[in-house]
């Protein structure tokens, strides 16, 4: 991957793409759907940013967005007979947005860094097995299967991976995954899926009895 592109970006208030992990979306807004046939003519990528507080006072110009987002790639795409598309996708890397690029689209051309994964400095086994044992008091306090989440946790997954799939598809708070977002050591990244996923089982016990 390149050291800096443009890319499109797509703000939304509470959606963020992790890499490795899959999103699906529904582009209704004219903008929006400009930008996928744009995307889709070009490499198939475009960035998921979320808004920033506040957004709704410029939401039809330029609101503030974050500056970390996660760059995808369409890999499956349905364009509906109102014009709509379905599609999905895959997240492909952290990056730093860093500059605008002057556009004549309605949706807007960001120039975006990837963030590599920072290599734990120490064995993080002990903390993977930490959010596996939060993850499986979850899964029983929901009612899932006990193995619903064992190929998150499969041998070939790094420990980056681990982590970016659990914010992903368990975590349920935006800040959080924002926060997990922008965080490229590992060790760190585990170690705050952990925290968070142990206050979400105590909550949820909490509200059982």
């Amino acid at each position: 991957m390149p050291s800096a592109l443009a890319v499109p970006i797509f703000p939304l208030p509470d959606v963020t793409l992790f890499p490795r992990t899959l999103l699906p979306l529904h582009i209704f807004e004219a903008r929006y759907r400009a930008m996928i046939t744009d995307a889709l003519a070009r490499d198939r990528r475009i960035c998921m940013v979320r808004l920033r507080p506040g957004y709704e006072a410029s939401y039809a110009g330029k609101p503030d967005v974050y500056a970390v987002g996660g760059l995808g790639e369409i890999v499956s795409c349905e364009r509906l007979a109102t014009g709509r598309y379905d599609l999905v996708l895959r997240g492909q890397a952290r990056v730093r947005l860093v500059q605008e690029r002057p556009s004549d689209t309605l949706y807007r051309l960001m120039v975006a860094e990837p963030i590599e994964d920072v290599a734990p400095a120490a064995d993080v086994a002990p903390i993977v097995e930490r959010v596996r044992a939060a993850c499986r008091a979850l899964l029983g306090i929901l009612g899932r299967p006990a193995d619903f989440l064992d190929s998150v946790f499969a041998e070939s997954q790094p420990p980056g991976t681990i982590a970016d799939r659990i914010a992903s598809g368990v975590l349920p708070g935006a800040d959080v995954r924002q926060e997990l977002l922008e965080t490229a050591e590992v060790d760190l990244r585990l170690g705050r899926v952990a925290v968070a996923l142990d206050a979400l089982v105590e909550e949820l016990r909490r509200n059982e009895s």
